[in-house]
């Protein structure tokens, strides 16, 4: 296949992705929203819950299922304004509807609620959100709480799949919970390895469902025609996003979304663009399997010059696993292992990624070099774009 062949049956696919894609959302993790709960005991008895909400969801939702058409009318108002005052003053104006809508949908159990003071703003990762406190009478020599949520339900039909995260301190213990519609409640008299289990599965949820992610590990594999080559390309990925997410998540390093979320997506496009540029340097009369070293991990000077740029990027992708989180807390040892499960999640996703994906290439290359390059080009084009079209969105589409 010549150099002009590969150019244009990219140019094709790529075209056929624009038009698909100009329509889709900014975000590549889709249509979804994460509730952040902090739950700490008191000696008397007393719960206190500090709970944020997706504003813009959180007055649909709310104003939907009391059927209150003036919150929603002020609340999306102020929303479209992106005046935190006044989202803060229509919550609080209708907080009988407000707080309701919370009430019916989280517990802590066995206590009774009330609210402790009003509506405020806050913000995460770009997004307006709304902090509430509920206190909860638990007096009566309580052992063990259950904290159970259906807060933004998937029976409501405005996202799926919500996570809410629970850090708390009580009953004398204290870690981290995450609860979805699967597993929507916890005990604080929970086991470590069901807590454990729950991060887990976070995390292989998370890069199943975030789709910037799981492109740059394709972009990765269709650029490696070694299995030293992927190897050593994620174990550089994994290396850096992990010491970036932990050291985010513990609340060590903060970098805002709107810087993240857009160098997530260009990284994308420039590993796959990479590849690309070595097929076209390669033209028609060098295979997919020439690469020197044979037999041992050596590499030229452009591999590790691609290695380097995969341990940038990675550390970016890091930022952003820890933004999909989003636990804030001081740092305690069951924290931390909260967070290495959460990530042993995402890295089992990943190891599946790739020894299901690169074998078969591997087959294809071997039998058919040219088809191998071919198939590699697509994929490389494709996913070129689509990081491209999400580095604009996410610049210019707030």
């Amino acid at each position: 296949m010549s150099r002009r062949t590969i150019a244009v049956v990219v140019a094709g696919f790529a075209a056929a992705v624009i038009s698909l894609l100009l329509a889709q959302p900014a975000q590549a993790h889709g249509f979804s929203s994460t509730v952040y709960v902090k739950v700490t005991g008191d000696p008397d008895g007393r719960v206190h819950t500090a709970l944020e909400l997706e504003y813009d969801l959180y007055v649909v939702s709310a104003a939907d299922a009391e059927k209150n058409d003036a919150l929603f009318q002020e609340g999306q108002a102020a929303f479209d304004d992106r005046d935190t005052a006044a989202q803060a003053a229509a919550l609080n104006k209708y907080a009988d509807s407000t707080i309701k809508y919370v009430t019916d949908r989280f517990t802590v159990t066995p206590c009774t609620a009330h609210q402790a003071g009003d509506f405020t703003m806050g913000e995460r990762e770009g997004v307006p959100y709304a902090d509430i406190t509920l206190d909860w009478d638990c007096r009566g020599g309580v052992d063990a709480h259950e904290v159970r949520t259906a807060l933004f339900g998937d029976d409501e039909g405005y996202v799926k799949g919500v996570k809410t995260i629970v850090t708390y301190q009580i009953d004398g213990h204290s870690g981290s919970a995450a609860l979805d519609s699967q597993q929507p409640s916890f005990s604080t008299a929970q086991t470590w390895y069901q807590r454990f289990w729950e991060f887990f599965r976070l995390g292989t949820e998370h890069l199943l469902t975030g789709i910037d992610h799981i492109l740059f590990l394709l972009a990765l594999i269709a650029g490696s025609r070694r299995l030293r080559e992927i190897v050593l390309a994620a174990t550089s990925f994994t290396l850096a996003h992990s010491i970036t997410f932990l050291l985010a998540a513990l609340g060590l390093v903060d970098v805002p979304a709107r810087v993240v979320e857009p160098t997530i997506a260009l990284s994308i496009a420039v590993v796959a663009a990479w590849h690309l540029f070595r097929l076209w340097r390669r033209g028609d009369h060098a295979t997919d399997l020439e690469t020197p070293g044979e037999g041992h991990f050596a590499l030229d000077r452009a591999g590790w010059t691609r290695l380097a740029v995969v341990f940038c990027f990675g550390l970016v992708h890091g930022l952003g696993f820890a933004g999909a989180l989003g636990i804030n807390e001081a740092w305690s040892w069951t924290l931390l292992w909260s967070l290495l499960v959460f990530n042993v999640g995402i890295e089992v996703v990943q190891l599946s990624i790739i020894a299901i994906v690169f074998p078969l290439l591997i087959v294809l290359r071997r039998r058919s070099p040219r088809v191998g390059r071919w198939t590699t080009g697509l994929v490389a084009g494709g996913v070129t774009v689509m990081g491209l079209i999400w580095f604009f969105q996410r610049i210019f589409v707030a």
